[in-house]
């Protein structure tokens, strides 16, 4: 098996010497340092008027579980029309979304704000399989690692300085100031995506896409036979599933932010000390997943059975690390939980996605990627409004931390059996 290193000089030759995917990572490093700016702001302000963690949690799954359920349609959408032109639509509409957000300033319009989470979230379902789905189609060989850990580490650069800048842009400017750019880094990463030039070979030859097909189970049918049948396509499919389990942080970290921890520097009042102190948690969580697959990729190259234990790794520190955070006793201790547990959710993320790019054909990639999200937002719907009910119900979040390291433990112990699939041959 061919190997290569990831490191630095790949990156800068990848994006140097690949056009489009430099269009594609640059769009992607814009709009989502929005995101991670308004995401703070978000939830900072769900707990200034309401007080409660279940809210918080409720927002999130607002912003996680309608992928569930749009996955489907969106899989067919992604595999009939050209994905370049699916992710461009659905950065217009996500401008219009956040921008929209400016206007929720009371509790009584907190319903106006679970409606435009829910349309970013379908917008999203569609434009992440449509991202993922295209890096093959602009990479060869060796580079589709090194565009996956890039496009990952990107994610992760973006989280942390997003979550660390929002906070202090949302306190030195307010919340409206935030909205407002993200809605701009959606329009640039529009503007970027249209200058892209590939062939996408999925849709040659298909007949145009009628609203009636969105309806038609059929090519839903088609992609689960084809994953089923090769079962160790099907265990990396679940492999986001279990990181999906870590998804009770969204609520535990601003908890942690402004009950535990908060940053009360230079008299700030207690709701920018709680803002600063979540932005600083987040981006911790930010840096771990930048370091994480940096780090591994290292060592991987294109050898598959690196990849698979990186990903029995990553499990086993996403364990370490929430048990970190529920026994620490100060904010730097915390902080390091945070980097361990999602550096290993990273190494994960990673490493099964390049795995199912490489064994997965191009006019099935936007079903099984589209399936793939919907299982890992499914799971993280669940652990993250059950995580907001047991806060409010009294439970202790460094309790809920620790409970979440043991059920990390859960995927890495079904993932190191799977790994006799790898032993035995696929039939046909």
């Amino acid at each position: 098996m061919e190997t290569a290193p990831v490191n630095l000089p790949a990156y800068w030759r990848l994006l140097r010497s690949n056009h489009n995917y430099r269009l594609l990572w640059t769009a992607q490093l814009i709009s989502e340092i929005g995101d991670w700016l308004y995401m703070v702001s978000i939830y900072s302000l769900l707990l200034e008027l309401t007080g409660s963690a279940k809210i918080v949690a409720f927002a999130f799954v607002l912003q996680v579980l309608p992928q569930t359920f749009v996955s489907p349609a969106a899989g067919v959408i992604n595999d009939r029309l050209s994905r370049q032109k699916v992710m461009i639509f659905t950065d217009w509409c996500r401008a219009l979304i956040v921008f929209s957000m400016v206007f929720v300033r009371t509790r009584e319009m907190l319903w106006f704000l679970y409606l435009l989470l829910v349309l970013e979230t379908i917008l999203w379902a569609l434009f992440e399989p449509a991202r993922t789905s295209v890096i093959p189609n602009i990479t060869r060989g060796p580079e589709t690692l090194v565009a996956n850990a890039l496009s990952s580490t990107t994610w992760s650069f973006t989280l942390a300085v997003g979550s660390a800048v929002g906070g202090v842009l949302a306190v030195a400017f307010g919340r409206d100031t935030v909205f407002v750019l993200d809605a701009l880094s959606f329009i640039g990463s529009a503007l970027l995506l249209r200058r892209m030039c590939f062939i996408e070979p999925h849709v040659e030859d298909l007949p145009p896409l009628r609203a009636k097909d969105l309806a038609d189970f059929s090519p839903i049918t088609d992609g689960v036979k084809y994953v089923a049948k090769d079962p160790r396509r099907m265990a990396t499919m679940f492999v986001k599933c279990g990181l999906g389990l870590m998804g009770t942080n969204w609520v535990l970290l601003p908890i942690f932010g402004t009950r535990i921890y908060p940053m009360a520097i230079h008299g700030l009042d207690p709701n920018s000390a709680g803002m600063l102190g979540m932005s600083v948690l987040m981006g911790c969580r930010g840096i771990g997943a930048l370091l994480g697959p940096f780090i591994a990729s290292t060592w991987t190259g294109l050898d598959e059975r690196n990849f698979r234990r990186g990903i029995l790794c990553g499990f086993a520190l996403g364990f370490l690390g929430y048990c970190t955070l529920g026994l620490s006793q100060n904010l730097a201790v915390a902080c390091l939980g945070i980097v361990i547990a999602h550096s290993g959710g990273a190494i994960a993320w990673v490493f099964s996605t390049t795995l199912l790019q490489m064994k997965t054909d191009d006019k099935f990639r936007g079903r099984v990627f589209s399936a793939e999200f919907a299982l890992s937002m499914l799971t993280l719907s669940i652990v993250s409004y059950s995580a907001g009910l047991l806060a409010d119900d009294g439970m202790s979040v460094r309790t809920l931390a620790i409970c979440t390291g043991f059920l990390v433990l859960i995927p890495g112990i079904l993932w190191a059996f799977a790994q006799r699939l790898w032993r035995e041959p696929v039939s046909a």
